[in-house]
């Protein structure tokens, strides 16, 4: 045993174990290498206590492999004799269950213990005598290398319990591969605190502990699904499908038998047919794939995850900005021992041998549009018996991928679905688990860019795909992968609606409350997934650059602007789970030309870095990862654009007007109080390193005057969300100008977005997400929602006076420029409507 790794005492005798074991044990080890979970399980160990084993069924192979790990591990060896109060075994170890059997002979399985039953009568009779009981999952063959062959797959673990022969097979073949789980000790003592009867705490143990195995392997190797025909059997079977089946025949006039097997065949369309070989192929494929477009691939917080994910019914919610995304979440999960799961795909995706390959690998498909009744039914069936089967699930709430970098609103057909199967089986505790995927280059820059600016979207071909190909040939940086604060539903539910277990009652159910839950849910997920925000060097250069009319600026002042908002995101996180980049501020000038988003210019006087054309429109893709980590600073600093004093009252008012929309467009996670709170801690982080300074009353704070390093560091700031302001003022004066009762909600958002294109190629605005539709549509919706506009009787928006009064407060955020422009570009609705072409944009 390892002098250095401090192995804990025990009662345990000091001979060592059998010879024929040891000799069997130094014939395995050269073909096993073990990953232990976690690395070091002695911390969780009583050190005064003796230890005992338990490991699912018995099998010379995991014996072995159990004495290998805890030697490797500095704990007790669990081949040694052991002694407790009397009784004496063998080794410190016993299986829940095992087959006696030999090699040519039928097993006969046992269900029960009897090592832990005479373990439990000893600590019963002797009231001083304790035993921790520490359960081992073992898995081999969980995580094959790249080298893997489909032969080796065959053999790696599952959820049969195979033979001797196949067990010998799997630990030649996958045995370097093997995973080795210690569970969370369990006192003897303390189980017996609560017992009733001798017999009925053997049970008790014995089922506790099968759980526990069942859970483990359910979160390592994944749900045990049957087939996928029996499945589909199921979904087609179910109450609400055939309800839906008599009613499309009825309606379309056919036979019950015609309906049947149009469902049956939106059935098979829908359902993924997992395999676990491809699973484990597809992660040896893609591990070469990563290494050579990525430089690295960085991952936060999952140890959070594998401490919540046993006995939940887990939903993976990630961003979604790549295509990369289904791929690189499932390959994280597989590698890091966790169950790779089922993932809602579009139909757009199941291409001739591609769908079949994504089908195989954990992808159901589902339509655009859910208008067929029928459809909308079977697929909700599935995703029922999806849960009921205790499968992980993945799907991106927001529908499609952020062409502008953004989390867009998140939609709530799948949300909704999943809050009622949780209904019908709500029994196994769901937890959401947002993820923030964050990426330094994107593989589809270009298309994005295109589609912004008005080109349809290409649809996913296979001469698409081949094209792409092309592009695994560049370096696209590191990516970071970050878990955030899981949701839990149940306690979400309890705050919406304390009765809500009244709904399981009726599986078929659309109570009131569902869609509020559906909606909190949804913005809870959003906010999560943007507190769990990874800040890459990219994104520091984007903040920075883009801020200044030619993307371009001295390398003194790209120092000092990046190391001010490094200063300002350490000072002032914007939660637990955000992470930034380690480089210094000349190493992430250094890693953008690397990446070569910025270039840089030399001068006598000092050189320049700009990032041009193409780099430059994607740069704002970047920046708006993260503008939301720094919105109240920034919001601070716009109130100094065109003011050098103002009182800390009037900032934190404004603020509040302001703050309902910001937050609702960029997913912020404070309340009115709790932004006040913000707004005066980034004042004091402004005075603090003399950006700004305090007023003679004390209640006023000014800045320098407008040529100083501070007051252009504050302008550089306040340019990361004066974009998002001037939309909320081309929206309200669209309004103003052209009255109550004339524009509809939609002519709104159309004039809305011919002005922002306008005003965009007069200031060279390089932003293509300034005019994008669906932000206008968000603002205004927003606007609905808080009373601010309503339609009438003819659709047409009315609005309160105050309007116009903000209309005329805009000159304290907005230049007399840039108000006037904007107010000049606005057209009427009769001049900007009137002609087919306008219509058409």
């Amino acid at each position: 045993m390892n002098e250095q790794s401090g192995p804990i005492p025990q009662t345990l005798a000091r001979s060592q174990a059998p010879w024929w074991l040891r000799a069997l044990g130094a014939l395995v080890e050269p073909w096993v290498k073990i990953q232990r979970d976690p690395a070091d399980p002695r911390a969780t160990l009583d050190p005064a206590m003796p230890v005992c084993y338990v490991i699912e069924r018995y099998g010379l192979s995991d014996t072995l492999i159990l004495e290998q790990a805890c030697r490797e591990a500095g704990l007790p060896e669990p081949l040694r004799p052991f002694d407790l109060a009397g009784l004496t075994k063998q080794r410190a170890m016993f299986a829940l269950s095992r087959r006696d059997g030999w090699w040519f002979q039928k097993p006969r399985s046992k269900t029960h213990s009897a090592t832990l039953a005479q373990l439990l009568d000893a600590v019963r009779a002797h009231a001083d005598v304790d035993v921790q009981l520490v359960p081992v999952s073992i898995f081999v063959g969980r995580a094959p290398d790249r080298e893997s062959s489909w032969f080796r797959v065959l053999f790696s673990e599952n959820w049969n319990v195979v033979g001797r022969f196949r067990r010998l097979l799997a630990i030649l073949l996958n045995g370097r591969n093997t995973i080795a789980h210690f569970a969370t000790p369990v006192s003897l003592r303390q189980v017996l605190a609560s017992e009733r009867d001798a017999p009925n705490t053997l049970r008790k143990v014995s089922r506790v502990l099968r759980v526990h195995f069942q859970r483990q392997r359910t979160l390592v190797i994944g749900a045990d699904l049957s087939h996928r025909r029996t499945l589909i059997h199921a979904v087609i079977n179910a109450a609400p499908v055939q309800a839906a089946i008599a009613t499309a025949a009825s309606k379309d006039g056919t036979d019950k038998d015609a309906a049947t097997a149009r469902a049956r065949a939106m059935a098979w369309e829908i359902a993924a047919d997992q395999s676990h070989p491809v699973v484990r192929s597809l992660a040896a494929m893609l591990t070469g794939l990563w290494d050579r477009i990525y430089s690295g691939v960085r991952v936060a917080h999952f140890d959070k995850l594998r401490a919540i994910a046993p006995g939940h019914e887990v939903v993976y919610v990630p961003c979604h900005r790549s295509h990369i995304d289904y791929l690189l979440l499932s390959y994280l999960l597989y590698r890091n021992g966790v169950a790779v799961p089922h993932i809602a795909a579009g139909v757009n995706l199941n291409l001739p041998v591609l769908g079949s390959v994504l089908r195989r690998g954990g992808a159901f498909f589902m339509r655009r549009s859910f208008s067929d009744p029928l459809y909308s039914t079977v697929f909700r069936e599935y995703m029922s018996q999806l849960f009921a089967r205790g499968v992980a699930i993945e799907y991106f709430v927001e529908g499609g991928r952020s062409r502008t970098g953004r989390t867009l609103s998140p939609r709530g057909g799948l949300l909704s679905m999943t809050l009622r199967s949780f209904l019908r089986e709500a029994q196994r505790p769901v937890v959401f688990q947002p993820v923030y995927i964050g990426y330094e280059r994107i593989m589809e820059g270009d298309s994005y860019i295109g589609e912004l600016s008005g080109k349809p979207k290409e649809k996913e071909n296979w001469f698409a795909l081949l094209r792409a190909l092309g592009k695994l040939r560049e370096n696209y940086g590191q990516v970071a992968v970050n878990f955030g604060e899981p949701i839990f539903l149940a306690p979400l539910l309890d705050g919406i609606e304390p009765n809500w277990h009244a709904a399981t009652l009726d599986p078929e159910a659309k109570p009131a409350w569902l869609k509020p839950a559906v909606d909190a849910l949804a913005e809870r997920i959003a906010v999560n997934i943007n507190r769990a925000v990874d800040v890459n060097p990219i994104n520091l250069l984007a903040l920075a650059l883009l801020s200044t009319p030619k993307h371009a600026m001295a390398e003194a002042d790209l120092l000092a602007q990046i190391d001010l908002t490094r200063d300002l995101i350490a000072a002032l996180p914007y939660s637990e789970r955000l992470t930034v980049t380690s480089l210094s501020a000349a190493e992430v000038i250094a890693y953008g030309e690397q990446m070569h988003a910025i270039t840089r210019i030399t001068h006598p006087l000092g050189d320049v870095l700009a990032s041009e054309g193409k780099a430059a429109v994607l740069l704002s893709y970047f920046r708006n990862n993260v503008l939301h980590v720094v919105a109240t600073a920034a919001w601070i600093a716009c109130c100094f654009l065109n003011n050098r004093v103002m009182k800390r009252e009037q900032i934190r008012r404004m603020g509040r007007v302001v703050y309902p929309f910001v937050r609702a467009e960029l997913f912020l996670p404070w309340s009115d109080a709790e932004f006040d709170a913000c707004v005066e801690q980034t004042l004091d982080f402004f005075i603090a390193r003399g950006l700004l300074g305090v007023g003679d009353n004390g209640e006023s704070v000014q800045r320098e005057a407008g040529q100083s390093d501070g007051a252009f560091q504050l302008r550089m700031i306040a340019r990361a969300l004066l974009p998002t302001i001037e939309r909320y003022y081309i929206a309200i004066a669209a309004l103003v100008r052209n009255g109550p009762n004339t524009l509809t909600a939609a002519e709104l958002e159309t004039l809305c977005t011919l002005t922002a294109q306008r005003l965009s190629l007069l200031q060279e605005l390089n932003a293509p997400e300034f005019f994008d539709k669906a932000l206008f549509r968000g603002f205004i919706q927003e606007l609905r929602e808080r009373r601010v506009i309503w339609p009438d009787e003819a659709g047409k928006l009315e609005f309160h006076a105050e309007l116009e009064n903000v209309v005329r407060d805009a000159k304290i955020i907005l230049s007399r420029e840039i108000r006037h422009g904007i107010l000049k570009l606005t057209p009427e609705r009769r001049n900007a409507l009137a002609t087919p072409d306008a219509e058409k944009k």
